[in-house]
Formats: structure tokens, C-alpha cells, sequence
């Protein structure tokens, strides 16, 4: 809710006030129902806890996929723009997105076109839905843009999603190991020291280890924490340098089995997201230069540029590709298949398909393998701890016996 200062007139005297309401129009009929006529209103600015807080994107990827199948099939049924705007601002589920597709409807009241509507909000539409979306207006296709554009996401949020399945898991398993691991060096080892060193006699390789280990998490266990601060730390601004996110990218592209998996799935999002521009005709230098920007890959980002660097010089959009350890020959082979052909929008959807699939069963066999993977990873770590105390206690009891 928005906070209004308005200044209006009733049958008896000049009023003045704030009115709180989700848009200026809602609070002019408020006050209009009040029987007050609006002189000026004025939208106040949020302050402390009247902001909002946001974590992370201000609308979730399957609502706003669910919000653009939507916006088609009310587009198809032949609903205007303006009512579908206020349709769906009545009924999707971010609330985020409800109070801007209602800022939205208000555009569109006063004769401004869709894209330029949607172009005031860069934090919840993309430059390329804007484009697509303008595209669409220019051909009077929009119901196909909107189609267009909720494929392109679901398609790229479901093959994120699979990356993040398998990569989650082996994160939360070692984080779970980690934290036994120290658990029992912290707390059940050192019960057992004392009772060893008055056993008296040397203790087995494996126990004496052990031992040490739980020495320095009880005495430099700050090191520990400090140790994941700076790991924290370091990535963290590497992500705030261009430089830093490239290294960053390199490395994650070169990790063994995992490595694969993101230069498919930043190959599948590269390949979607031309297919979709060049499906819609926007200009392939303007393409190029969007998609610079969404594919979420600095190493990839570079070979895009100097493809459309290469363009504007006369040369080859495909010659770049072909000079860089990341990009397969399959993609630039079929580039320059859908230029000689004039499909090059297919060409590369049928591309993006392929990495897609590729993502969804590469992601499924390193799951089914890297689950017994970690169980036995974690099986190990616990059974050394628990050995380097069972032998010592075994020597005990094989002494006994023997007085």
C-alpha cells in the first residue's frame, strides 16, 4: 500500500489529508466516494519500515511464466489489452506484480503502448520481454510474443532447476558431513582422550590423528570460521568485478562432471534466447547485444561480444565461436546452416533442445550416481572417527583378558 497527499474540495470547504491505497487512481475514487474532488494528489515517498523489503527477484519464475500464459490466452480470446492489464492484476499471486501490472493498467489509460509501460519496471521485466514484447505490437502478434516469451522461461527455468537439483545435493550432504564431522571432534572424541592417556602406551596412527584434529577445532575453531568468511568474502567480490566474475566463470565451466553441466545449460539459455529474438525479428546486432546480457556466463559473454564485433566489421558470426574452447562445433555448424537456409531461429531452437535434454540426463545420472557417492563419503569420515576410538578400547580389553 502507497501513501497519498491529496488536496481536494468538498461542498463546504477546501480539504487536505493523506489517503492510503494500492495506486493513485484507487485513492482518487476513495476520496471520490468520500465526496471530495481532487484538486492535487501526490504519491509520498516510503520511508523506514513503510519500505518494502525484497529478497532476491521481486517475482518468482513460475508465477511470471503463469502470469505470460495468461496474458496469451486472454490476448487470443480477444480481450483488449487494457482489460486483460486489469484482469490480471486482480488475480495473479505476487503481490509485487499485482501493484505493477495496476501501475501498468493506469499507463495504458493515458495512451501509452505495452512495451514502453512495461519498460518503467527493469526489475521485473527483462529488455527482452520489453523487446519481444514491442515486436509483437509492431506485427499485431502479441498473443505469439507472450506465447513466445513464457516458453523461453519455462524452458530456461526448468533446466535451472534440474542444475540446481544436482548441485544442491552433494552441497547440503557435504555441509551435513562437515557438521557431524566437527560434532564428534568437538564433543564425543575429546570424552574418550582422557581415558587414553591414562591408559598409558602409544596410541594407534589412526586414533592419534583423530586426536589432534579434535585438539584444534577445541582450540582454533575461530580459524574455521574465519576460513569460510574469507572463502565468502573472496567470491563475493569477485562477483562484484567484471574481471573476477570472468575468472569465476572459467573455473566453474573447467570443474570436472559439474563443469559440463553449466556450459550445457549456458548453451541451451545462449541458443533460446537468439531463437526467440530472431523468431520475433528483432535486428540481429540488438539480439546479440541482449543476449550479452542474459546468458549469465562471463566467458560467454566475451565470445558474444566479439561475434558481434565481427559482424559490424563484415565478418563471420560463427568465426569466434569456432576459436573458443567453450563453444562446441555443433553450434557454430548449425549457425551457418540456418543463415544459408534463412531458418536460423529454428536452427538454433533445435539447438537449444538438444542442451536441454542433455542437461536433463546428465543431471539425472549424476544424481542416481553421486548419491551412493556421498552416503559412502560420509560413511567413511564417520567410521575413521569412530575406528580411531574402537582400537584403542579393543587393546584395553585384549590387556585385560590377558591379566
Amino acid at each position: 500500500m502507497a501513501r497519498f497527499k491529496y488536496e481536494g474540495r468538498d461542498k463546504k470547504k477546501i480539504r487536505s489529508g493523506i489517503m492510503v491505497a494500492n495506486n493513485r487512481r484507487e485513492a482518487i475514487e476513495k476520496l471520490r466516494d468520500e465526496g471530495i474532488r481532487v484538486i492535487d494528489i501526490r504519491e509520498m515517498a516510503a520511508t523506514g519500515f513503510q519500505k518494502e523489503i525484497t529478497l532476491g527477484a521481486p517475482v518468482k519464475r513460475d508465477q511470471f511464466i503463469m502470469f505470460l500464459r495468461q496474458f496469451s490466452t486472454l490476448m487470443r480470446a480477444g480481450v483488449t489489452i487494457v482489460d486483460a492489464v486489469k484482469i490480471l492484476s486482480q488475480q495473479v499471486e505476487s503481490k509485487a506484480l499485482r501493484k505493477t501490472l495496476t501501475e501498468i493498467d493506469e499507463e495504458l489509460r493515458k495512451g501509452n503502448s505495452l512495451s514502453d509501460s512495461l519498460a518503467k519496471y527493469p526489475k521485473i521485466f527483462e529488455p527482452l520481454t520489453i523487446n519481444l514484447v514491442r515486436a509483437g505490437e509492431l506485427s499485431g502478434n502479441i498473443d505469439e510474443s507472450l506465447d513466445r516469451l513464457a516458453t523461453h522461461y519455462d524452458k530456461a527455468y526448468q533446466t535451472r532447476q534440474k542444475v540446481k537439483s544436482a548441485m544442491s545435493y552433494p552441497v547440503v550432504v557435504g555441509v551435513l558431513a562437515i557438521g557431524v564431522v566437527i560434532f564428534l571432534l568437538s564433543s564425543i572424541v575429546p570424552m574418550f582422550a582422557d581415558m587414553f592417556e591414562g591408559m598409558g602406551g602409544e596410541l594407534p596412527m589412526i586414533t592419534q590423528v583423530v586426536m589432534g584434529a579434535s585438539d584444534f577445532v577445541k582450540v582454533y575453531w575461530y580459524l574455521l570460521i574465519l576460513f569460510v568468511l574469507l572463502i565468502m568474502g573472496t567470491l563475493w567480490l569477485m562477483k562484484r568485478s567484471e574481471k573476477g566474475r570472468f575468472i569465476l566463470d572459467t573455473l566453474l565451466l573447467k570443474i570436472p562432471i559439474f563443469g559440463n553441466i553449466l556450459k550445457k545449460s549456458a548453451l541451451a539459455r545462449l541458443t533460446r534466447t537468439l531463437s526467440s529474438l530472431f523468431s520475433s525479428s528483432v535486428p540481429i546486432l540488438q539480439a546479440l547485444t541482449m543476449t550479452e546480457k542474459v546468458v549469465g556466463n562471463e566467458v560467454m559473454s566475451k565470445v558474444i561480444i566479439a561475434a558481434r564485433d565481427s559482424l559490424q566489421k563484415g565478418g563471420s558470426l560463427t568465426e569466434p565461436m569456432k576459436k573458443h574452447w567453450a563453444f562446441p562445433p555443433l553450434i557454430p555448424h548449425m549457425i551457418s546452416i540456418g543463415e544459408q537456409t534463412g531458418s536460423l531461429d529454428h536452427m538454433l531452437a533445435k539447438v537449444a533442445e538438444f542442451y536441454e535434454k542433455e542437461v536433463e540426463a546428465e543431471t539425472d545420472r549424476l544424481k542416481a550416481l553421486i548419491e551412493p557417492l556421498m552416503i559412502v563419503a560420509l560413511a567413511a569420515l564417520v567410521g575413521t572417527i569412530v575406528l580411531s576410538i574402537m582400537m584403542p578400547m579393543f587393546e584395553m580389553f585384549q590387556n585385560v583378558d590377558k591379566m
